[in-house]
């Protein structure tokens, strides 16, 4: 390995702010006075602007090194493509500014914003900065500026600000955005009509508020959703500000008996039903987060709610395991007065949970003309599958093994026919305190269908913090080891459980029989 050649000079990244001159950093205009070569980047057809925002301060001995861009779009003739061309670009650019600090000289390149933030400087500081003594001065970004100059807050409390470019795909943006808190998207030009079709598909359209050339001549704010498309520049953001202010200021219904928000602005409320997935925030979609974001109200068993961040403004209603149609009704009510409401379920909204009381009473008056919305979650099965590997690799069947809300000889005659089906089956609610003895009884009737050695993934609070997965044969499954956070995957006369080299013990069911082998 050779080592890179050191310098007698100094390279500087300068950051210069978002555009107007009075913003530079003390730092900034001291590295310029001191620098023998200002360089900075420009397209082929404008003057860079970099340079008009530390033009003051450039003196007439000082060396220019104007580093123009081959290219600004993605059409090119480069063999490399556009990728290609500005590599070749940059690694040009890069020699070019290392003849300079190999003469002794100290090079400034110029950046707009902060050097290392989206900047063109650091394709030269990567290149450059192993061969001699380098500083990066930092410079106010463009979405500080663009907050500023809205007057709003980005970040608040425990907010998680997400800075998206425009450039990312679409339906990445859509999902971004749907599970952001306050959010900037950058680089907006030829990418502006998608970013709008995005905030429209993750329902932040009407939250969504624009920024152009901030602090420069020609700047222009305002609602995204008001903005021409033709009319964007590249020097532009979309701004999705904090939520809680706004969530103090519009969602404090609680406080003097204020009607929420919705109502006060003549919309109808509506009830969004959630999935939580088996856990924590890890197994939430971004169309969940986003929905359990822009709630007025929570309500749910308590346990799930407690996964939830807290946010300022949002009332929760925490209740009991066993009151699912009181909930709803709760829910439904709080719909009629104009609030959005999410109900908050583990695992999937729609597989033994919330999703089926809510739609149930959803559909008796008073509540026939609240909007109701499902969003999917991870299933206990899956997530307990994907643990133990792929035990439901093939055809399975779920079953729930309470019996408070279905006769036990309905369950045994599921059982019966899914077990002589050679299903593989998802065992739901197999025990709790109350229910001791659904587990052996099951373990029979199966046994009936089954061969002892039959694999069985016993999972227990998957993904959380007192996470078990053990793998077992069917004769010795043990209904005391199961309680509320457990389930049971049963394998067919198929599933294969194989130890592998590093002792790892796994489970998969084949995707297809052999001939002969169907029962």
């Amino acid at each position: 390995m050779t080592e890179s050649k050191q310098t007698t000079g100094r390279l500087y990244g300068v950051g210069l702010g978002p555009g107007d001159p009075s913003l530079m950093t003390v730092r900034a205009v001291e590295v310029i006075a001191e620098a023998d070569v200002i360089a900075y980047h420009s397209a082929r057809t404008k003057p860079s602007i970099a340079r008009s925002i530390a033009a003051a301060h450039i003196r007439e001995d000082h060396i220019e090194e104007p580093l123009v861009y081959p290219v600004t779009t993605e059409g090119t003739d480069h063999p490399g493509g556009y990728r290609g061309a500005l590599e070749d670009f940059y690694a040009e650019a890069s020699e070019r500014l290392a003849a300079h600090l190999d003469a002794g000289r100290t090079v400034a390149v110029l950046a707009e914003g902060d050097p290392l933030f989206y900047g063109s400087y650091m394709h030269m500081h990567k290149r450059l900065a192993g061969r001699c003594p380098t500083e990066v001065v930092p410079g106010v970004t463009s979405v500080s500026a663009a907050s500023a100059r809205l007057g709003t807050p980005l970040a608040e409390g425990e907010e998680v600000l997400t800075i998206l470019p425009g450039t990312l795909p679409e339906e990445e943006l859509t999902a971004r955005m749907a599970s952001a808190d306050p959010a900037v998207v950058m680089k907006l030009g030829r990418t502006f009509a998608k970013t709008r079709r995005a905030l429209e598909s993750s329902g932040r359209l009407p939250e969504a508020r624009y920024v152009e050339r901030a602090t420069m001549a020609g700047e222009r704010t305002g609602e995204l959703a008001d903005v021409e498309p033709g009319s964007v520049p590249y020097f532009s953001v979309a701004v999705l500000p904090s939520r809680a202010g706004a969530g103090t200021a519009e969602r404090g219904a609680e406080r003097d008996g204020e009607r929420g928000p919705a109502e006060r602005d003549g919309e109808r409320g509506e009830v969004v039903v959630v999935g939580t997935g088996p856990a924590g925030p890890l197994w939430l979609t971004p169309e969940s987060r986003g929905a359990l974001a822009t709630a007025d109200d929570l309500v749910g068993y308590t346990t799930y709610l407690d996964r939830v961040p807290v946010r300022s403004g949002q009332r929760r209603h925490g209740s009991g395991n066993r009151v699912e149609s009181e909930r709803a009704e709760f829910a439904l009510d709080l719909a009629r007065q104009g609030r959005r409401v999410a109900v908050v379920s583990g695992g999937d909204p729609g597989v033994f949970a919330m999703a089926t009381a809510v739609l149930e009473a959803a559909s008796r008056e008073p509540y026939t003309e609240i909007p109701v919305r499902v969003l999917p979650g991870v299933t206990a099965a899956s997530a307990a599958a994907a643990r133990a590997g792929a035990p439901l690799g093939h055809d399975y069947a779920s079953i729930s093994l309470s019996d408070r809300l279905k006769p036990w000889d309905v369950i045994a005659a599921r059982l019966h026919a899914a077990a002589s089906a050679d299903l593989v089956l998802a065992l739901y609610n197999p025990g709790s305190q109350s229910r001791t003895w659904q587990v052996g009884k099951a373990r029979e009737l199966l046994l009936e269908h089954r061969a002892p050695d039959t694999p069985v993934v016993l999972a227990t609070d998957v993904g959380g913090p007192g996470e078990d997965v053990r793998i077992v044969r069917l004769a010795e499954l043990e209904p005391a080891e199961v309680g509320m956070r457990t389930i049971l995957l049963v394998g067919s006369s198929q599933t294969r459980a194989v130890r592998r080299g590093d002792g790892e013990q796994i489970v998969w069911t084949p995707r297809r029989y052999e001939q002969g082998e169907a029962p």
